[in-house]
């Protein structure tokens, strides 16, 4: 006997009025009751009371104040202990912050290292692997198989800023360039000094390095350096500094010798508002090549979460983890280029 379409919906009715009546009344599947995440439990018990360690080169410039900021905010979020310790540009204090880091009763799980050079902090860092502590090298390479580095491509940096200068000279100049090396036993400086020249030798023949004296990261050294560079190549039309922290000494002996509008300065730098892209909108800098700050930190706290939680003891493996860099112009300058580093600190703070 075929039911009517009354009947059929009195049925799907009841059926619903039954269902409600399950779930009111806790008879419903298992399933649909909502059950305990263990997870977070066995994140925040892998992570509480762990303690980090930021040894940069010095504590008094951007770079490490912004990592600072942005680590303190995370390792505090999850019930860790951050630290940092200055050793003012000293290899020797920073090889004394990390033996006594290593020796100390309340010794950091993770160590964060800026090497000054390739070699310096090579064995106190093995040893601090021994004592089963995960280090991470940032921003610059060294000799070491570290749990992770993060940081620039140094000599993919160097090969954005040939292609800048050679850019800003334009086809028409002497094509004749400076450089204002760091030093030579830093891997950034060594890495940054082989991708220009692979470009330049590679792609623009034409445009020859004329000059390339050492500045030792010192703004009056390569203030120096520089005036000596245009007094013997006045007709030089491109200087590549190796740091922003030093080129504010080049571009004074650029605007010295009267020489603003043409000369086109490259450097590189963390993308600090004051530090760089003011400069770019006032002339100061015709290209900065900039890392993002707040994506390395955010790569360091997360490779640090990991290796909290991996079990796995240090030195197993050294995975790369590179920041994305790209060189700013006044023409690609826009309002979020760059980050303010009293914001940051602010924000870190809960201001």
């Amino acid at each position: 006997m075929t039911e009517t379409r009354e009947e059929l919906d009195m049925k799907k009715c009841l059926k619903m009025l039954l269902a409600a009546a399950m779930l009111s009344t806790g008879l419903a599947a298992p399933s649909l009751h909502a059950a305990d995440d263990p997870n977070p439990a066995a994140y925040a018990a892998a992570l509480k009371g762990k303690r980090v360690l930021l040894v940069p080169m010095a504590m008094g410039f951007d770079l490490a104040q912004g990592w600072s900021a942005i680590l303190k905010r995370e390792v505090d979020a999850f019930g860790g202990v951050f630290e940092t310790r200055d050793p003012n540009w000293s290899v020797e204090a920073g090889a004394q912050a990390i033996t006594e880091a290593i020796s100390s009763e309340t010794k950091p799980d993770v160590l964060i290292v800026m090497s000054p050079d390739l070699n310096s902090y090579s064995k106190l860092m093995k040893k601090a692997q021994a004592e089963g502590i995960y280090v991470v090298l940032v921003d610059n390479p060294a000799n070491f198989k570290a749990d992770a580095y993060v940081g620039g491509d140094w000599t993919q940096l160097g090969r954005l800023e040939a292609e800048a200068v050679v850019k800003g000279c334009g086809p028409n100049s002497s094509k004749k360039i400076g450089l204002v090396q760091g030093d030579q036993v830093n891997a950034t400086s060594l890495y940054q000094y082989a991708g220009i020249m692979e470009v330049l030798e590679k792609k623009y023949p034409d445009f020859k390095v004329v000059a390339k004296p050492d500045s030792n990261w010192d703004a009056t050294t390569s203030r120096n350096v520089t005036t000596t560079m245009l007094q013997q190549t006045p007709d030089i039309c491109g200087i590549i500094d190796f740091w922003d922290g030093d080129a504010t000494g080049a571009a004074a002996a650029i605007r010295e010798a009267g020489k603003q509008d043409s000369v086109f300065l490259v450097t590189t730098g963390g993308g600090e508002k004051t530090a760089d892209c003011d400069k770019i909108a006032d002339g100061t800098y015709g290209a900065v090549v900039m890392t993002e700050l707040a994506q390395e930190t955010h790569n360091m706290v997360a490779i640090i979460k990991y290796l909290l939680q991996s079990g796995q003891k240090p030195g197993t493996a050294s995975p790369l983890i590179y920041t994305l860099m790209k060189a700013t112009t006044k023409e690609n300058l826009r309002p979020d280029s760059c980050w303010d580093l009293k914001a940051l600190q602010a924000d870190a703070e809960g201001k």
